[in-house]
């Protein structure tokens, strides 16, 4: 299938190199490969793990007449920015090039970046109702539901096969990835840490709690989330400030990219919800320029609207999650859209309801509405 944002990368690459970066296995090397008409055997297809690859880009030659090139997994070469900008600087009036790579490229192309200004950069995504269906149905919710947006285990859908695919993802996650980006000298501390996560989806996030789980310092424990956030294996959103209550200020919430390991129906539906923003938010950033964030809005008397939307750092919508139907519209919207200057709320549900309270500013609806009318990624 076409990802959502191919045609965007496609229309890049015109003009500039186009860096693709997103978790494992999100399907960063499909993209590339479809983009460039072909598999992995492709003639301007290089793979740096592969050793016929390494050597021919080592040896400066580049298959002649090939419009665009693929170069998946070279940030693992010690001066690949450099050996980059040459390729680059010297082709690019004939050859676009697409880098792909996981964690270690976004890590490694944020610290003195001898390529500023010569590429663009993509987030990719797991898969997400609209992108699988542009009216999707309460179907393709559950599926997702299930077996989380990354293309294997979903496309699969097998029970078994997703079990295995997890175990062998975290353990490609934490041990190689992390293994290449830090100096951690208890991994297996890492490991507990990513199954203890699980069970905080969705909450505020304490690491004071998370340091007696596992008899660390708070600044290690600290340091070890902000570990896994760079691995792509979970994000933090922060406290919206808004002037008129008195708001959360440091306290985060706790995001999987990989919502299906959330036990928790209600927090499994919330992640997912929150993934999608994610995507939204970054889809926007990476398409258009614009600087969006996404938050959650909470009081100091646990009043909670669990997402709002901000572009250029004016709040564009909120959102609250409820699992079942509609139930009423939530008292915390009714609060909050009297005290904030949010412009509109959403309470997406996974039913059938879809009504508006004007006075409030605010429309229930279905998800999967929601997601087709408002998200479109």
């Amino acid at each position: 299938m076409k990802r959502y944002i191919q045609s965007a990368v496609v229309e890049d690459l015109q003009k500039k190199m186009v860096f693709v970066g997103g978790p494992r296995q999100v399907g960063k090397t499909t993209v590339a490969l479809d983009i460039l008409g072909g598999d992995e055997r492709h003639p301007a297809y290089f793979n740096w793990d592969y050793a016929d690859d390494k050597r021919i880009l080592l040896g400066g030659g580049l298959p002649p007449d090939q419009p665009l090139v693929v170069l998946d997994e070279i940030h693992k070469y010690k001066q690949w920015r450099n050996f980059i900008k040459g390729l680059y600087d010297k082709n690019k009036s004939q050859t676009s090039f697409l880098i792909t790579g996981s964690a270690r490229l976004d890590y490694y192309r944020k610290g003195g970046d001898s390529l500023q200004g010569r590429y663009h950069y993509y987030r990719l995504h797991p898969l997400s109702v609209y992108e699988l269906n542009p009216s999707p149905s309460p179907a393709d919710l559950q599926t997702l539901l299930a077996f989380g947006g990354f293309p294997e285990p979903f496309f699969s859908q097998s029970k078994r096969d997703w079990k295995r695919w997890q175990r062998e993802r975290i353990s490609r996650v934490i041990h190689e990835d992390l293994v290449s980006l830090e100096q951690v000298k208890d991994v297996g501390q890492l490991d507990l840490l990513a199954v203890l996560l699980q069970d905080r989806v969705a909450s505020l996030l304490s690491i004071n709690a998370l340091r007696e789980d596992l008899s660390a310092s708070h600044e290690a424990v600290d340091r070890w989330v902000r570990i896994l956030e760079n691995l792509y294996y979970c994000f933090r959103i922060r406290p919206f400030a808004a002037k008129k209550i008195k708001a959360l200020k440091k306290d985060r919430k706790l995001y999987l990219w990989d919502w299906s390991l959330c036990q928790d129906p209600g927090g499994r539906f919330e992640n997912l919800v929150a993934s999608n923003l994610l995507k939204y938010c970054h889809f926007h950033e990476d398409t258009r320029g614009d600087a969006m964030e996404l938050c959650f809005l909470r009081d100091t008397h646990k009043r909670e609207v669990d997402f709002v939307v901000l572009r250029d750092g004016k709040p564009i919508f909120g959102v609250e999650c409820k699992t079942g139907g509609a139930r009423g519209i939530s008292k915390h919207i009714a609060y909050f859209s009297k005290r904030t200057e949010i412009p509109h709320f959403y309470q997406v549900h996974m039913g059938n309801d879809d009504y508006e309270i004007s006075d409030l500013r605010t429309r229930v609806l279905p998800f999967t509405r929601f997601a087709a009318e408002v998200l479109q990624v």
